[in-house]
């Protein structure tokens, strides 16, 4: 049971290493991370009282 935790751990702490180099390099490889923009206008209809 300890020797499977062990290598949970160890995957966790490898996937964390590997998510966070992408990061990094990721936008010398031609990956985009940051969000689309676009103009959205609702209206909004406010009622008196």
């Amino acid at each position: 049971m300890v020797r499977l935790i062990k290598w949970l751990f160890i995957l966790s702490i490898f996937c964390i290493i590997g998510l966070s180099a992408y990061a990094y390099i990721g936008p010398f490889l031609g990956v985009d991370f940051s969000p689309s923009q676009s103009l959205e206008r609702i209206p909004v209809d406010l009622n008196e009282s």
